[in-house]
């Protein structure tokens, strides 16, 4: 067991040899395609803090439940209740009907014609503010308040969710192709590095051969060469992302403090950042595997 694990740490160690051998080279390779990885990288980065901020810009869905007339103020204080200690409602707010006429009245410019009416028509509402959540589930959410007594009508505004859910799914799918070519595109190159490296030591590997060399004694450190290389590489990848970010976050601290406002991009989370560097150095070994 501790002879097998020595043989694992020689072949580590002779991979980064390896590396040494031609600096330049090997950082310029690692160079290349780590900004080919930071692309799908960066888009699913950029797309993540857009995500963040576009549900702050459209504005808090609203869900206007309209109560039937002649609900008695018992009705409607047991109503509140039983929304604020509802899990899907972060605040609500009750409307009567004398306010929302007077409202009526300041926003259409037709205080004339609505003083003229025998009657109030607006019916007492409550403008509910959802917690964050899906479009789908905010439709579930607004049928089954349809279902509660005392409720003549529930509007949900959902036109601009479903645009954003639209732009972000996507975006999303974009994000998603260009991975999955630039992935392809990492194997590849792994694949033609390695194929030369045999064709290089191939008179070496049959010498090993013949002194009895097993396959998997032969194949070991063409693996960890991939393997070490996607891992250099997802850290390029991180490295120029992170770059590019502070850059960015530069420039957009001059347009945020024109607007009155403060907004930065964030970096990959830690546990997307690990997930970045296993699976980009699976793609390398896979690469050489093949």
């Amino acid at each position: 067991m501790k002879n097998a694990f020595l043989q694992h740490i020689r072949v580590i160690r002779f991979t980064l040899h390896q590396f040494l051998l031609e600096p330049g080279a090997t950082l310029l390779n690692l160079l290349v395609i780590g900004i080919a990885l930071s692309l799908p990288v960066g888009g699913y980065v950029i797309l993540k803090n857009v995500q963040g901020v576009s549900a702050q810009l459209a504005g808090t869905p609203q869900i206007s439940a309209f109560l039937t007339t002649g609900t008695s103020q018992e009705d409607i204080s047991h109503i509140s209740t039983q929304l604020k200690d509802h899990a899907a409602v972060d605040h609500i707010e009750f409307v009567p009907k004398d306010l929302a006429l007077k409202q009526l009245q300041l926003s259409t410019g037709l205080s004339d014609v609505i003083g003229g009416l025998a009657q109030n028509p607006l019916p007492d509402a409550f403008i509910i503010y959802p917690v964050a959540m899906d479009v789908k589930k905010l439709e579930l959410f607004r049928d089954d308040l349809k279902s509660w007594p005392k409720f003549e009508h529930v509007q949900l505004d959902s036109a601009w969710a479903y645009k954003l859910e639209a732009l972000l799914k996507f975006g999303r799918l974009a994000v998603l192709l260009l991975a999955a070519m630039l992935s392809f595109a990492l194997i590849a190159i792994t694949f033609n590095t390695i194929r030369l490296q045999i064709l290089t030591q191939r008179e070496e590997i049959e010498v090993s051969k013949l002194i009895g060399a097993t396959n998997g004694f032969i194949r070991r450190p063409f693996l960890y060469f991939g393997l070490v290389q996607g891992l250099f590489v997802g850290m390029a990848a991180l490295f120029i992302i992170a770059v590019c970010l502070q850059l960015l976050n530069y420039s957009l601290s001059g347009i945020t403090q024109l607007y009155g406002t403060s907004f930065t991009l964030s970096h990959l989370s830690f546990g997307d950042s690990i997930s970045l560097l296993v699976f980009s150095a699976y793609l390398g070994w896979l690469g050489a595997w093949l």
